[in-house]
């Protein structure tokens, strides 16, 4: 312990920081960790949960359109793909991404979280010439590519 004169005058009193109080405030930090773990593995209402914006590349090729959208773990039973007005909408949801099998079945403590999860929406807009009608996509990957012809002039 010392003292320590303020800008006042008076004499503060430095302590060491006490060990019970940094156990309290890593069992505090731990715990709040797995609260926020467990919220996550939980789906809310769409209305009270972040949507978040896969990246996208978009190319302009001769004949078409092609659009990729990285949509590493998400099933394709859970992207909507959507043309309409010129738009190309995708929407869809990611689960969080966690270990399975043994590892699933010990306690976990989160270290970090950075892979964007729930649902996520993207919309690209596109040129008068798509031929909406021969549009497809195939999932590669870890991709969603878009073909998007174009309609011959």
């Amino acid at each position: 312990m010392r003292a320590v004169e303020s800008e006042a005058g008076a004499r503060d009193v430095i302590r060491p920081m006490d060990s019970t109080r940094t156990i309290r405030l890593r069992w505090l930090h731990s715990t709040v960790q797995d609260v926020t773990h467990q919220l996550a593995g939980r789906r809310l209402s769409s209305a009270g949960l972040h949507v978040w914006r896969p990246a996208i590349n978009a190319y302009r090729c001769e004949h078409c359109i092609r659009v990729c959208v990285d949509l590493a773990g998400v099933d394709r039973a859970d992207i909507d793909l959507t043309i309409a007005e010129q738009r190309l909408s995708i929407r869809g949801v990611r689960d969080v991404p966690e270990p399975s099998g043994e590892e699933e079945r010990h306690a976990m403590q989160m270290i970090a979280m950075e892979i964007d999860y729930g649902p996520f929406e993207r919309e690209v807009r596109l040129p008068d010439e798509v031929d909406v009608e021969k549009v497809r996509a195939e999932q590669k990957n870890g991709l969603l590519w878009i073909h998007l012809p174009l309609r011959e002039s």
